[in-house]
């Protein structure tokens, strides 16, 4: 069941390397103090095989003004990652479809602002065709650009992309190629 309390929307799942839940925390007080928690990543693509990226809002308490995947976010307390994945979408991108989660992984990173992204980040893919309907609190813009066109972007401007997205977007592209 999927929690709607304002309240819960500023805590975070704290997990076990294993994703066992073991507290709640405070969202940036888990960003300040590197506590691992959950997460959730979504890649959409078209069905011409272009990436779907939004450029966050200016406004975001990290990694703001950078390009990423379609969405990404934290589950509610009592939340799956899938039903949080979906929730996301249709909030930061207005785009609604099935959702497969593909693989798990953790990662520790340095962000702006004193903060550390220590996640156990489940990744979901998915095909939309949907035009994006932009929450202008979370993102300020979009694209869809093939993989090619990515990677080469990639190379020449890593820093306009956030941590984890660089940390992911081959491992995605691979499997989506393999399935």
């Amino acid at each position: 069941m999927a929690s709607n309390s304002l309240t819960d929307e500023t805590f975070v799942i704290l997990v076990d390397e294993i994703d066992n839940p073991i507290g709640m925390m405070e969202k940036m007080e888990a960003h300040r103090k590197a506590c691992l928690h959950r997460a959730v990543s979504v890649f959409i693509t078209n069905s011409q095989g272009d990436w779907i990226l939004q450029r966050r809002a200016f406004n975001k308490y990290h990694s703001n003004g950078l390009w990423t995947n379609t969405c990404c976010s934290h589950p509610y307390p009592n939340e799956s990652s899938l039903a949080a994945a979906n929730r996301r979408l249709i909030e930061e991108m207005g785009i609604d479809c099935s959702l497969t989660e593909i693989f798990s992984f953790i990662y520790k990173e340095p962000l702006d602002n004193e903060l550390t992204e220590h996640e156990l980040d489940h990744i979901f893919v998915g095909v939309s065709d949907d035009f994006p309907k932009l929450n202008n609190d979370e993102v300020v813009d979009w694209k869809a650009v093939s993989f090619s066109e990515l990677h080469a972007d990639m190379i020449t401007n890593p820093d306009s992309y956030s941590v984890w997205f660089r940390k992911l977007y081959k491992k995605v592209n691979d499997f989506v190629l393999d399935h």
